[in-house]
């Protein structure tokens, strides 16, 4: 099997790494990599160890920041009454992009996943519990992923925030506009016939 020289070759490899990035990737970023201009690779590189250095998760709610507790934690503006619960930091821009939701955040940093050994325990709740306690949140939004694990986690959460007699809703998720059926998986269909709406003419 061919190799290229071992500093490439052990670049590629950390690369593949990454999710989402496969071996023609990570080879294609790699030779990207080697022709930068010298400068260019050291400012990645630096930015890299400043991130890894600078940033931590918000003692609050759990998202990636500099400052703690988080920008959004400390907006006076946001709304303390209702309060969105996300798997992960990276979640939080995704709903802030639509510019809809204007209340507040919980992380969870995971789901529940018996298979990958992630149960109840690693999710951390003594935190979330803490803030719908002693916080006024009318409405709670849990906005797990639309997966097995999303779904497995939003149940648990249901029945661990229940007791507080507040507001729990599930973040709709349905078959994106211009999709075809025959490609939406087994929990997006079935979350889209659970949130069907009524056609007026």
């Amino acid at each position: 099997m061919f190799e290229y020289a071992r500093p490439l070759q052990d670049l590629i490899e950390e690369l593949r790494r990454i999710p989402g990035i496969g071996a023609k990737t990570a080879q294609r970023m790699a030779f990207h990599f080697l022709n930068l201009p010298t400068e260019d690779t050291d400012r990645l590189a630096e930015a890299i160890r400043e991130a890894r250095r600078r940033v931590f998760t918000c003692g609050r709610c759990n998202a990636i920041t500099h400052v703690d507790p988080c920008l959004i934690c400390a907006d006076e503006r946001r709304s303390d009454e209702s309060l969105c619960i996300v798997e992960e930091p990276f979640n939080i821009a995704s709903i802030e992009r639509t510019g809809a939701f204007h209340g507040r955040y919980h992380v969870l940093l995971g789901a529940l996943s018996p298979l990958k050994g992630r149960g109840p325990d690693e999710l951390r709740l003594g935190k979330l519990l803490q803030r719908v306690r002693d916080g006024a949140f009318k409405e709670i939004i849990i906005a797990t992923n639309p997966t097995v694990e999303g779904e497995a986690t939003a149940l648990y959460l249901v029945r661990a925030l229940k007791g507080f007699g507040t507001r729990i809703t599930r973040l709709a998720v349905g078959l994106p506009v211009g999709s075809d059926l025959d490609f939406a998986d087994q929990v997006t269909i079935q979350r889209a016939l659970e949130g069907r709406t009524e056609l007026k003419d």
